[in-house]
């Protein structure tokens, strides 16, 4: 391709409105351009680049033996009435009708519409098991738009399905997708992390995401150096400092004028905020929820929502906690009732706090679980913290400190689930095992966004100058640029080496723009194309005649024989 031909251009100047170094990359380097919030066209050098990401994937699912298929981005509605999923996608899920009135979804994602495919060719366990994908672009109506490919509104993702007769097999072929990815991410330059998560709005049981750890990254996710545990936030365990052994002491009043936060009754009564009890008011499927936690912890409310088994939750307003009898700023569970009370479990493992009184300007001293208050539940509830111990660690030393999380930004590049008997239940994939009796079929899912991994590879694989994108993904192997191309002399020798390099099978991008050295040179470090060979009257007076040749990671470029760049380049890709 040359350069004066390609649809698109490299801009100069940095662009005002770009958030991330991978938002700002692709907008310079002309391989995309933002149409409206979440909405990018994808042009000739990023499409290309997408689709190598796209050989990628496809190699390494054949590898791990999926079959590609494709199923339609538009789907009746009804599908996800009868899931369940259209409420707990909420409006991210983007409705319209047709002509005839009937209610139709642009998707998200393809659960529902693959279960069906599933139930159409499965009979038996002879049937199974089978594994089926297909890159397909999503739509979802993000609030929050960002980072031009981390987050959009339309965007291609591979998804993957597959389908057992028992729990043996879908725990390989999760193995076997697990390395798949691995391989996936490693071979467009990420060192992604495999971490424990929430299965969302997909469902199931098991969960883990693939996060690139980023500083300008969405996902949080904490990690122990220690023992390798690794796990987002939504899903994360972790051991705060345990509270001082002590016996339990009687409750007694005391007067907190107008002390109401943990901070301001903490620093009142000289007690650490770990002995105070922190009380938080939801609203959680229409039902007012009386949650306490250590004072020192926060709630994390994707656990809470499991513990309470509730589609979703809210913090209550001021009115609906006055309409519950709460007293704010100085509530305990203490003497509640008709009201349901989840208590975290530090609040189990400690004793003597200091809770509210249920009354203004009070609180009480050693306040104890169970002897003073009943609950409904107790359960891991608190967001775990950088510093809290390892949950790993401690269930194998037995002490609480023996390793420590770590929290870290990040982009989630991939999400794989075990969904069980969720789908086929629902949409009646039944199968024969082996003693003639009929089962729901188990069903794994596995998703990798396509453009977000783009964004990702570059967040990964840039520098000051610009990209230092792989081989396996850049859009062209070689930059070829030619300097002096009024000298006839010199554009002859660059068209001869143009055509010898494309014919050895490289891909060349030729820069024949009449533009000045500098321009070329840094739009070539811009572009981060593996290697840069560059033509010019001084390269070309060595000998019978030379090119300079650079890998882009390379400090120094090396001057090579006009006959010998092919097998240069080549080299130089086979140790990239």
């Amino acid at each position: 391709m040359r350069f004066t031909q390609l649809f698109g251009r490299t801009l100069r100047t940095e662009p005002g409105d770009a958030e991330t170094p991978s938002h700002r990359l692709l907008l310079r380097a002309g391989m995309i351009a933002p149409l409206a919030s979440g909405l990018n066209s994808y042009l000739p050098l990023g499409q290309r680049a997408l689709r190598n990401i796209e050989r990628v994937i496809h190699e390494e699912m054949g590898a791990a033996g999926g079959q590609e298929l494709r199923m339609p981005a538009l789907q009746p509605a009804d599908l996800w009435e009868q899931s369940g999923r259209a409420e707990g996608f909420g409006q991210n899920l983007i409705h319209l009708k047709d002509r005839r009135q009937r209610d139709l979804v642009l998707a998200p994602t393809h659960e529902e519409v693959v279960t069906l495919l599933g139930r159409s060719v499965i009979r038996s366990y002879r049937d199974l098991p089978l594994l089926v994908y297909q890159i397909q672009t999503k739509f979802r109506d993000e609030p929050r738009p960002r980072g031009g490919l981390i987050r959009a509104r339309e965007f291609d993702m591979k998804d993957a399905y597959s389908f057992h007769a028992t729990e043996e097999s879908l725990d390989q072929t999760y193995r076997r997708m697990a390395e798949a990815y691995r391989n996936i991410f490693s071979r467009c330059g990420l060192n992604a992390v495999m971490v424990e998560a929430d299965s969302g709005a997909i469902g199931g049981k098991d969960s883990h995401e693939f996060i690139l750890p980023t500083v300008v990254g969405e996902d949080t996710i904490v990690l122990c150096s220690r023992c390798g545990y690794a796990a987002n936030t939504e899903r994360a365990q972790g051991v705060p400092p345990p509270a001082a052994q002590e016996q339990p002491l009687p409750t007694e009043e005391v007067h907190t004028p107008n002390f109401k936060t943990i901070e301001e009754v903490s620093a009142f009564l000289k007690v650490p905020p770990s002995k105070t009890l922190k009380a938080v008011f939801y609203i959680a499927d229409s039902r007012f929820v009386f949650v306490a936690v250590r004072g020192d912890l926060e709630v994390n409310e994707i656990k809470l929502l499991r513990a309470l088994k509730a589609k979703e939750a809210r913090i209550a307003t001021p009115d609906e906690v006055e309409r519950a009898g709460i007293v704010a700023g100085f509530a305990s569970p203490v003497g509640l009732s008709g009201i349901t009370v989840v208590a975290d479990r530090s609040v189990a493992e400690a004793v003597n706090f200091v809770a509210g009184a249920n009354r203004p300007d009070y609180h009480l001293r050693n306040v104890n679980y169970p002897r003073d208050f009943p609950v409904n539940a107790v359960a891991d509830i608190a967001l775990a913290q950088d510093g809290h111990g390892c949950p790993r660690c401690r269930a194998e030393t037995g002490r609480w400190d023996a390793g420590h999380l770590q929290m870290k930004r990040g982009i989630e590049v991939g999400h794989i689930f075990k969904l069980g008997t969720a789908f086929s239940e629902k949409f009646e994939v039944f199968f024969l095992d082996k003693n003639g009796k009929q089962q729901p079929a188990l069903m794994g899912c596995y998703g990798i966004g396509v453009g977000r991994l783009l964004a990702a590879a570059i967040e990964a694989n840039h520098d000051e100058r610009g990209m230092v994108l792989p081989a396996s993904i850049a859009p062209y192997q070689v930059y070829l640029v030619g300097l002096n191309l009024d000298d006839a002399s010199v554009s002859g020798r660059a068209e001869e080496l143009y055509e010898r390099l494309r014919s050895s099978g490289l891909s060349v991008l030729f820069d024949d723009r009449p533009e000045s050295a500098g321009v070329k040179l840094n739009d070539a470090d811009l572009l981060g194309f593996p290697v840069r060979v560059v033509v010019s009257p001084r390269t070309l007076k060595q000998g019978a005649g030379a090119a300079e040749v650079k890998a882009r990671k390379a400090a120094q470029a090396s001057v090579v024989p006009l006959e010998g760049v092919a097998e240069s380049v080549k080299a130089l890709l086979s140790s990239a």
